[in-house]
């Protein structure tokens, strides 16, 4: 049975991009499956100041896709509402605050807050300091915070902002929301780890020879530009979803399946991963940036992009983990813009059996190949499921082996099903679940892995472009490897 939950959402940002792609369909979807029905609000703000009918209208614009019969999209935008705010003007925080007061009684909220800032880092702080001081948070119910990505640009700036954060709001109202955690095989990591005893005893050093995530885009930046030159590959995607699964694929198993002890799992892997000096930033990280082709601007060309740019929009390297279970274990982790297909897939490399029996008599063991490797492939974009690579006997005679892959993957109509990413964070904090948000200690320990890289970089010279669109990164991506007699395993240009 659903449970409806009882809560006011307030939206800062509420004009922008991500509120109309992401926020409202995501919150009708919650309606529509009752888990908010009658007991809830939103009251949206923003520079702009429009009406609560023009706000309605957007609304209803950004779900028109999901197709509301009348009587929904009636009942459900009702309970939209619109203030306009100047975030350093204390007087537009006060009318927040009295019509909040005004909803939580017309609608019997029960007191219960979201707030919700889809809008740029440097006004967190502001923010959060005015929604205490104009007396807009609850006394009598649950206060939350949810803040989007990137928190900071690097661990000083991170820092800072946490604190001004946390000066208003306890670790455990703070989620800090990371969409590739909501993501449904990102979630199953978990699953097939600790649900599968064939896999959780072998998910070690002994066994394991390496790991490999690769989050691939088909796309360059696009409208993006601008943002993304200030970033890069490294700050916006290795920092945040990258660390991510490095965290759910080395932790150890919880004792509890509780969201306090998976977070304390996954700090301390992320305080296990080696932090770099610069020289070995060099050996085990490299950087890229697309040319031109027929068909893409190079991204130097890009709109809103410095015309001398060295941001890279590619990224490879490897991380090690210095605990019991992973010493030794490289985990390779590549993503970029503009690559052969979109594809996010985390492949789990077994080692090979010590000896080939399978070789002719007359053959030495020294002179043997290896046989191939047991894969464990998790697909999580576009498609979502797992395949396994087995080695079987090849048909005709002899005992020639021929790798066999076991697949299986999500049908179409269970992809069409299943909860978007945004859909899950939001439910799962008018659940005050934080499992799948990320915690300070993690935000803060994987700015300290990737602010030696970005330093490093930034007091090097570098060759940009070096890799074409179509593929899957420069050179120096598939040397990285090969210096460890080692392979990328999902490679689209040889298939």
């Amino acid at each position: 049975m659903t449970h409806e939950n009882h809560a006011l959402f307030i939206i800062f940002g509420a004009t922008g991009d991500l509120a109309k792609r992401k926020l409202y369909p995501s919150l009708f979807r919650l309606y529509r499956k009752k888990n908010i029905q009658s007991h809830f609000a939103v009251i949206g703000t923003a520079r702009s100041t429009w009406t609560h009918e023009h706000f309605r209208e957007v609304v209803t614009e950004s779900i028109n896709s999901l197709h509301p019969t009348k009587q929904e999209l009636d009942e459900f935008i009702n309970h939209f509402y619109y203030q306009a705010l100047n975030v350093a003007n204390t007087d537009e925080y006060v009318s927040i605050q009295e019509l909040a007061e005004s909803l939580d009684e017309t609608y019997h909220l029960e007191g219960n807050r979201i707030f919700y800032l889809a809008m740029a880092p440097q006004f967190f702080g502001t923010i959060s300091q005015h929604i205490k001081s104009e007396g807009i948070m609850s006394e009598h119910g649950f206060n939350r915070l949810i803040i989007e990505k990137p928190f900071g640009v690097d661990h000083t700036s991170a820092t800072q902002l946490n604190e001004e954060i946390s000066a208003v709001f306890d670790e455990k109202q703070i989620f800090r929301i990371d969409h590739y955690l909501g993501k449904e095989m990102i979630q199953n990591i978990a699953a097939v780890r600790f649900g599968n005893n064939i896999f959780e005893s072998l998910w070690n050093h002994a066994y394991i020879d390496n790991i490999q995530i690769t989050l691939a885009e088909s796309l360059g930046v696009e409208e993006r530009g601008g943002y993304y030159d200030k970033s890069g590959a490294l700050k916006d995607m290795v920092q945040n979803h990258i660390l991510q699964i490095v965290a759910l694929l080395a932790m150890e198993p919880p004792t509890v399946f509780t969201d306090e002890a998976i977070r304390t799992e996954k700090i301390n892997a992320l305080k296990a991963v080696r932090v770099y000096n610069s020289d070995e930033v060099k050996k085990s990280f490299v950087r890229g940036q697309y040319s031109s082709s027929d068909h893409h601007l190079a991204y130097r060309e890009e709109a809103g992009v410095d015309p001398d740019s060295n941001t890279e929009t590619f990224v490879a390297g490897k991380f090690l983990i210095d605990n019991f279970r992973w010493t030794g274990v490289p985990f390779y982790v590549r993503t970029g813009k503009n690559m052969t297909e979109k594809g996010t897939r985390i492949n789990i490399v077994f080692k090979s059996t010590p000896i080939n029996i399978f070789r002719s008599i007359d053959t030495p063991i020294c002179q043997t190949q290896k046989l191939p490797e047991n894969v464990l492939t998790i697909y999580i974009q576009p498609t979502e499921g797992f395949s396994l690579t087995l080695n079987g006997k090849k048909i005709g005679t002899g005992f020639d082996i021929d790798p066999t892959k076991l697949v299986f993957r999500q049908s179409v109509e269970n992809l069409e099903n299943t909860p978007e990413a945004y859909e899950k964070l939001l439910l799962d904090c008018l659940n005050g679940d934080a499992t799948n948000f990320t915690h300070w200690d993690e935000v803060e320990q994987s700015w300290k892995v990737v602010d030696v890289i970005r330093h490093t970089w930034d007091d090097e010279t570098v060759d940009f472009p070096n890799y074409l669109p179509g593929s899957m990164g420069p050179k120096e991506a598939f040397d990285l490897l090969e210096k460890d007699n080692r392979s990328w395993v999902w490679e689209p240009n040889k298939n």
